[in-house]
């Protein structure tokens, strides 16, 4: 099953909704390949809705940790939002809980950018 990746923007904020399977191949590719193109086209505030993921291997944590550094080198931003329970168990196993930002919702995702902006101000 391919991975379907549905984009669109909310309040200035790049959103993409995932569905299906991130693993090795085709999928973890069409993702990178999704962020790398959003970088250049100079998106810095990106989402990924995770609901409708229904498992990730380690090639697609590997998709998703080069987006975040990709991300940083192009001064952005990847948040996470929707994470399943098994999503979420997995990345508290590895640790990457501590590397992304995760949000419960993609609105607080979408919000806390606005937030950071405030605060920045």
């Amino acid at each position: 099953m391919a991975l379907k990746l549905n984009d669109s923007e909310v309040d200035g904020v790049s959103v993409v909704s995932l569905e299906g399977r991130i693993v090795l191949g085709d999928e973890s590719n069409s993702l990178r390949e999704k962020l790398k193109n959003m970088l250049v086209a100079g998106k810095k505030k990106i989402v990924l809705n995770m609901a409708q993921i229904k498992y990730i291997d380690s090639a697609g944590l590997g998709a998703l940790v080069a987006a975040h550094v990709s991300a940083k080198s192009h001064d952005a931003s990847v948040r996470l939002c929707n994470l399943g329970d098994k999503f979420h168990e997995v990345l508290q196993l590895t640790r990457l809980m501590t590397v992304f930002d995760v949000y419960d919702s993609e609105a607080t995702a979408v919000t806390s950018f606005q937030k950071l902006a405030a605060a920045s101000h």
